[in-house]
């Protein structure tokens, strides 16, 4: 191989941080063509995880890698959230990750590659498509290794869970971690609501805030959150309540302060 191919290879150190996926799209934007990329993985310089992503020899393939592959280099907003981003942040009541299970949120239409539905990240990765929130809102960086990806803050992390309920997200657990959130920052809270389009989630979130009596609940101006008209049964054979219009289990509303 080549000086120069060589030199090339070296700046790759430069481009990107270890352990990040590298996505042949990308490599092709920083001037190495899919000729060049052939032979460096010929030369097991880059080794293949899929159709159109590579590892550089003698790193890790992890899950984190291969999302700050999609956010940095394919300016994706796909993201870790509920349950997974409250772990990252120590919110839940257990840790997410030691069940083998990824919960992703994306923008509606934003596909997963196939390199990344296909590769055993060793967990189960579970992918969501929705525009109930929109995509630069509530998220934050947090340091993975050694470098930073995009999560749900525990605002938006909250709201996932509750977009997922009752098909993929419990409610009682939900309630619970709502229980643990009691430092959340009103004005946040308030414009994710204002700008949440499901009634659904906008509901179950106020009716779960109030019932765990956090001190912040009180600052919310539930005038500018849209709260939808009529009635939203969540579950079957559950319990009304009045006050936001939905049935819940029994056991829910046996949970904390009647509201």
């Amino acid at each position: 191989m080549s000086t120069e191919i060589e030199r090339k290879i070296n700046q790759l150190a430069s481009l990107q941080p270890s352990g990040v996926i590298l996505q042949s799209a990308w490599l092709v934007k920083k001037g190495y063509s899919h000729d060049l990329q052939q032979r460096y993985k010929k030369s097991r310089w880059l080794l293949p995880i899929g159709n159109g992503a590579f590892i550089r020899t003698g790193e890790q393939a992890n899950y984190e890698g291969a999302i700050y592959a999609l956010q940095i280099q394919g300016d994706s907003s796909i993201h870790p959230g509920g349950r997974t981003a409250l772990s990252l942040l120590g919110k839940a009541h257990y840790l997410e990750l030691a069940t083998k299970r990824i919960i992703l949120f994306g923008g509606t239409k934003e596909k997963l590659p196939t390199w990344f539905k296909k590769y055993d990240w060793g967990y189960h990765i579970e992918y969501h498509e929705t525009s109930f929130l929109p995509p630069d809102l509530g998220l934050i960086e947090i340091e993975t290794k050694n470098f930073s990806i995009k999560i749900s803050d525990a605002i938006r992390a909250m709201l996932e869970c509750l977009y997922l309920v009752p098909q993929k997200q419990e409610l009682i657990e939900c309630f619970e971690l709502m229980e643990g959130l009691n430092n959340l920052p009103p004005r946040q809270v308030q414009k994710l609501l204002e700008n949440c389009n499901s009634i659904k989630v906008n509901r179950l979130f106020l009716y779960m805030a109030e019932k765990a009596g956090h001190s912040w609940f009180s600052y919310l101006d539930l005038n500018k959150i849209n709260l939808g008209t009529g009635k939203r049964s969540i579950v079957k054979k559950g319990v009304y309540n009045d006050k936001y219009k939905i049935t819940i289990p029994p056991e829910l509303e046996q949970h904390g302060r009647n509201i």
